[in-house]
């Protein structure tokens, strides 16, 4: 490996750490085996071995602090229909959505992903737009409402007049703005990669003027090109290959044990330089289902109750079933749902209806029973994820900047934030809106973490310095995100922030550990006393001591 990259980098005239590496064990061996034929004092196999060694310790630990995590773009790819069901002249096609142009009459059937952007036709729709606004609930649409590629059709088949199809939909652009996010976090120099552009130079022109000046001073060839090997191998970097690496794989360790997945190489360094952390509100700062508050229904309403519920997949229905899970269903004649509007039927000779208070002609917000003449309110309530006060406790006090970006309803929104105590708010926002806060805050310089689980999170994850995903997030979104959180509560989410602040205190660390041993070192080697064996100790020595600095990142209370 150290010779492959060491060529790809000679090759666009570039320096890397690989290339003293490289020349490093070349020259060792060579002149070695010239010393060895040559009956000489001295010969580098043990001080190329060694070398060998340890740098190969650094890259098995570099390795594994890399996840391979898949592309979030890729995941989001996968939410595009294929085919489309075209209209025309009253007949119905199945065609590519490539052939789809602008005008065209789409027919969408139940539980089918939206092709293209486009006008409603048909009267009403119910459609799942999770992936736009964040929210599980489903949204009850009107003739002439606008509908994107990638909501998928809860009710009764629609019909939608294309508006933008191909690379034009919402969904195409939206994968865009991850690829861009996603590449720009790509090109994210790790604190090793800055340090070698400096050190990998350095150490050449050390080595070259080692040469140059003992041939000048004694013109014995063999023992100026010794010394000059004598100084690489002193100064090669094993301490530094290992300073970031060591201290990484520690804490990656710790953070796995503790319930943490870091699938990010350079994530505990972005994750350390975090000014901000902005939330995102449903299934985050809250648990993802909705839970419902029935009141003092009695044991025939309830029974009720679930028979209308269970005659809807809409998220509210869901709730009222797991929440009168054990109660029989009673005997309700002629089921009916009105798509996003709720349930009714007939039940002992009585209109019976479950739904949404507007349809009820209530005047109150949320959910109603209504039996005959009896109206009983269902109130609905988030439950605030376990851990995510203390979270948010303990980051204010550490001097974070929080703040909310949510799809959700202003009133949510608001009582979630005040349970909180966190006044930056920003509710009713489009995973589009969120991208663009989120770039603006990165232009003003501001470095901000994504905690965020949504679809409509992935490029706002992505585009952050940094992100963090419960393990409920779909998947597009746990792979943008650097962090998942294995466990239902965040309590100790916060300890990413400690560990990650002290695995680039403890780098830097290593980096001045290594820089001090140069400054012994190397005027030593350039002096002609380092033999051999005492540059193959003294280099082993350094990366020994970095191994075990890096070790302290596990003793982190």
């Amino acid at each position: 490996p150290f010779f492959q990259n060491a060529w790809s980098a000679l090759k666009v005239g570039r320096l890397n750490m690989d290339v003293p590496i490289s020349l490093a064990i070349l020259l060792a061996a060579g002149m070695s085996l010239f010393e060895t034929l040559n009956g000489g004092a001295h010969a580098y196999f043990d001080a190329a071995l060694s070398l060998t060694f340890f740098l190969l310790i650094g890259r098995y630990l570099d390795h594994r602090t890399r996840g391979a995590a898949r592309s979030a773009a890729k995941e989001l790819s996968a939410l595009e229909a294929h085919t489309a069901e075209k209209l025309t002249g009253g007949q119905v096609k199945t065609v590519d959505i490539t052939t789809l142009r602008i005008g065209d009459e789409v027919l969408i059937a139940t539980g089918v992903r939206l092709p293209v952007d486009g006008i409603l036709q048909s009267a009403n729709a119910l459609s799942d737009r999770s992936f736009l606004t964040g929210e599980s609930d489903a949204q009850a649409l009107q003739r002439g409402a606008s509908v994107h590629a990638g909501e998928i059709n809860l009710g009764a088949p629609f019909r939608v007049k294309a508006t933008a199809v191909a690379e034009d939909t919402t969904l195409r652009r939206f994968v865009a703005l991850v690829e861009t996010a996603e590449n720009a976090r790509n090109r994210y120099t790790a604190l090793a990669d800055r340090a070698a552009r400096i050190y990998a130079p350095a150490v050449h022109l050390l080595a070259f003027f080692a040469f140059v000046g003992w041939l000048a001073y004694d013109g014995d060839i063999r023992h100026a090109v010794n010394v000059a090997i004598a100084v690489l191998i002193i100064t090669c970097p094993c301490a530094l290959g290992l300073a970031v690496p060591a201290v990484s794989s520690a804490a990656i360790g710790k953070l796995y044990a503790m319930g943490f997945l870091v699938k990010s190489g350079t994530a505990l360094e972005r994750l350390a330089e975090t000014e901000t952390v902005v939330f995102d509100k449903t299934g985050t700062l809250t648990l993802p289902h909705t839970t419902v508050a029935l009141g003092d229904l009695s044991a025939a309403d309830k029974s009720v109750a679930l028979a209308l519920a269970q005659a809807s997949r809409h998220p509210v229905s869901l709730a009222v079933a797991i929440a009168l899970h054990g109660i029989i269903a009673a005997d309700v004649k002629d089921i009916v749902e009105v798509p996003g509007k709720g349930v009714e039927g007939r039940w002992n000779g009585q209109r019976v209806r479950f739904g949404s208070a507007a349809w009820l002609n209530q005047e109150f917000e949320g959910t109603a029973l209504v039996i005959g003449a009896r109206v009983h309110p269902i109130g609905q309530a988030e439950t605030l994820r376990p851990g995510v006060a203390a979270l948010v406790s303990t980051l204010r006090d550490a001097g974070y900047r929080l703040k909310i970006l949510s799809g959700d309803r202003a009133g949510a929104v608001d009582a979630v934030a005040r349970d909180l105590a966190i006044a930056d708010v920003g509710s009713e926002i489009t995973a589009e809106q969120k991208h663009a806060i989120l770039l603006e805050m990165a232009g003003s310089g501001r470095t901000v973490a994504m905690v965020g689980d949504g679809l409509n999170d992935a490029a706002s994850m992505a585009v952050a310095h940094a992100s963090i995903a419960p393990s409920s997030a779909l998947d597009a979104t746990r792979n943008a995100a650097d962090v998942v959180v294995l466990r239902e509560s965040f309590e100790n989410v916060a300890k990413i922030f400690q560990i990650a602040r002290m695995t680039t205190h403890l780098s830097r660390q290593n980096f001045a550990i290594a820089a001090g041993y140069n400054l012994i070192a190397v005027p030593i080697a350039l002096a002609g006393f380092a033999t051999p064996l005492l540059a193959a100790l003294a280099m082993s020595a350094s990366s020994l001591t970095v191994l075990l600095n890096a070790m302290r990142v596990r003793w982190v209370r």
